[in-house]
C-alpha cells in the first residue's frame, strides 16, 4: 500500500493506493483419461484396426499390434469417461467384438460393441 501526502494551500489530501486481489479464475478439472487395451483374435498377417466414436469411426486410423504369443491383435487408446460404441476392421471388413456382449443396433442393420469406460 502507498500512502501520498501532498499539502495544498493548507488542505491536506492523503492518497491511498491498494493493490487489487488478483482474480482467481475456477480451473474445472476434466476427468482423467484412462487407457482402454482392445483386443481381438485374428489370423497373423492380417490389417486389423479398431474404429468407433472415440476416432469418428475412421477404420485406419488406429491400427492394432499382432502378438504372436497370445494370438491376437490388441491396441490400447485413452479414453474420457463415457461409453463408447466400436468395431474391428479386418481386411477391411467391419466386425463386432466377439468377446463383447455389450452391443447396440446401429443404422446398418447390424451391431456396434459398447465399451464404458469409469
Amino acid at each position: 500500500m502507498k500512502i501520498k501526502k501532498t499539502t495544498k494551500k493548507s488542505a491536506e489530501t492523503v492518497v491511498v493506493a491498494t493493490k487489487a486481489a488478483p482474480s482467481v479464475a475456477k480451473k474445472t478439472a476434466k476427468p482423467a483419461a484412462k487407457s482402454v487395451t482392445f483386443t481381438v483374435h485374428a489370423d497373423a498377417g492380417k490389417a486389423v484396426f479398431v474404429a468407433g466414436e472415440f476416432n469418428n469411426w475412421d477404420a485406419t486410423a488406429k491400427k492394432m499390434a499382432y502378438k504372436a504369443k497370445d494370438g491376437i491383435y490388441s491396441a490400447t487408446i485413452k479414453l474420457a469417461p463415457g461409453e463408447y460404441q466400436y468395431k474391428f476392421v479386418i481386411d477391411g471388413t467391419w466386425c463386432a467384438d466377439p468377446e463383447n456382449v455389450n452391443s447396440v443396433a446401429n443404422d446398418q442393420g447390424t451391431f456396434n460393441s459398447v465399451v464404458t469406460v469409469k
